[in-house]
């Protein structure tokens, strides 16, 4: 099977549902790090940027968890901007784990390909261009400044306002959010390069 090209960002719960979507499918794919989604403000402002170059694609667990995060994705972006994926609510438990969740229902890591593959087949090739492969680097971080200096995390919160992100991001998290939400030559001109 042949994975199919999604040009929208994908927002999941967790690490192993992004490994699993990454057997199907080609695209950007976050993880809310489980409710880390309400306690980060960094990834909820990710999401948020996202949302504004493109529509985003939700797909969480079948469980009340799951339920708590879709919905707080929801309150944070318009509805015109999600694509709300769902899952079948199966009995069982991932293969990885030695007990069932606690609703003994399988979550998104647990799911078959095929069905995934038939979720994901509509927004295949989506209008969007795929996403191109941004080579922002740690090294440009410290060639300008925003890594290894006196005033590296101010410069850093001056950029990341710049990209509507919040204060405070550590140099790998700003990083890993300007690689989705702007091209190396908008992060360029932003610098002053």
């Amino acid at each position: 099977m042949e994975k199919l090209k999604i040009a929208c960002p994908v927002i999941v719960e967790g690490k192993y549902d992004r490994l699993r979507l990454l057997s199907v499918i080609e695209a950007q794919i976050i993880t809310t790090d489980g409710f880390g989604l309400f306690k980060k403000n960094e990834k909820a402002a990710l999401i948020r940027a996202l949302a504004q170059k493109s529509r985003i694609i939700v797909l969480t667990d079948s469980d009340g968890a799951g339920r708590v995060i879709r919905s707080r994705i929801s309150q944070m972006v318009p509805p015109d901007k999600l694509i709300q994926l769902h899952i079948p609510r199966i009995a069982g438990k991932e293969k990885r784990k030695s007990e069932p969740s606690a609703e003994g229902v399988l979550g998104v890591e647990g799911m078959e390909a095929e069905l995934l593959y038939k979720m994901f087949a509509p927004y295949a090739g989506d209008a969007l261009p795929a996403p191109a492969e941004n080579p922002l680097s740690k090294t440009d971080f410290y060639v300008d400044g925003l890594s290894g200096g006196q005033d590296s995390a101010a410069k850093r919160d001056k950029l990341a306002a710049a990209f509507g992100l919040p204060p405070g991001m550590t140099a790998n998290s700003l990083l890993a959010a300007l690689r989705l939400v702007c091209t190396y030559e908008e992060y360029l001109k932003q610098v002053g390069r």
